[in-house]
């Protein structure tokens, strides 16, 4: 089984990879992700390239090799299983349990794992709308926009949070900006480089556009239109 720290590294480059147009992670940005280094993170990724984890050149980026990605997916796993218990069964604030995730996901076991999963009704997503991967690695498939790409008077339904910092998980809580939740684009202003959203409270809230882009959203779904009443026909009186 690989340490905890190979495990903090696969889960990283995982995720950075997935946001890169190139699908490598910089080492940089590696290195930042688990706090270390970039010195430190080349000498891991020299060992993980030698265990056939990543595929890594010198001076270039990294990426993972069919077998890191299942590692990395496993640990995924098990790290948004454990933040769904925290939420939907422990009650714990969203904003607070990335770090308790974090700290768990290395000591699970995959017996504990699946009866945490049967528990939770084998959910497809996290907290935070991250899918979660099934047993075999598998991921729902969406198709997400950035809320800085939506346009202005398109309503949209919050379906992802990237940046899952507590300060912002904090900011989208007090402001109804939570999973699920339906919210019009309003006003776009690019001079300011702010975005206006309504909520379903009727909440004007201001967002910057940089804050906007960690936030993914889809269509929301057209509201059905009511059938229109059809008048009861008035029975007319016989002639006597």
């Amino acid at each position: 089984m690989p340490t905890e720290a190979v495990e903090n590294y696969l889960k990283a480059i995982y995720t950075l990879s997935a946001e890169s147009p190139t699908g490598e992670a910089g080492m940089t940005r590696v290195a930042a992700a688990v706090g270390v280094t970039t010195g430190t993170a080349t000498s891991m990724a020299k060992k993980l390239s030698a265990a056939k984890l990543v595929k890594y050149e010198r001076f270039g980026g990294i990426s993972l090799t069919p077998k890191g990605s299942r590692a990395a997916l496993d640990i995924l796993r098990r790290h948004r299983i454990v933040e769904t218990f925290l939420v939907q069964t422990l009650k714990l604030d969203w904003s607070q349990v990335h770090d308790e995730a974090e700290r768990l996901e290395h000591a699970i076991s995959p017996r504990v794992l699946d009866a945490l999963d049967r528990h939770l009704g084998h959910p497809r997503f996290d907290p935070h709308g991250d899918p979660i991967p099934g047993a075999a690695g598998e991921l729902a498939e969406r198709t997400l926009l950035a809320l800085s790409d939506a346009g202005e008077g398109t309503r949209v339904r919050v379906a992802q949070v990237l940046d899952q910092r507590g300060e912002t998980l904090r900011f989208l809580e007090r402001t109804g900006l939570t999973i699920g939740v339906e919210i019009l684009v309003e006003a776009r202003e690019p001079g300011a480089g702010t975005i206006s959203l309504r909520t379903p409270a009727g909440d004007l809230v201001a967002m910057s556009e940089h804050a906007a882009r960690s936030v993914l959203v889809q269509p929301a779904p057209a509201a059905k239109a009511r059938p229109a009443s059809t008048p009861t026909p008035r029975r007319r009186r016989a002639s006597s």
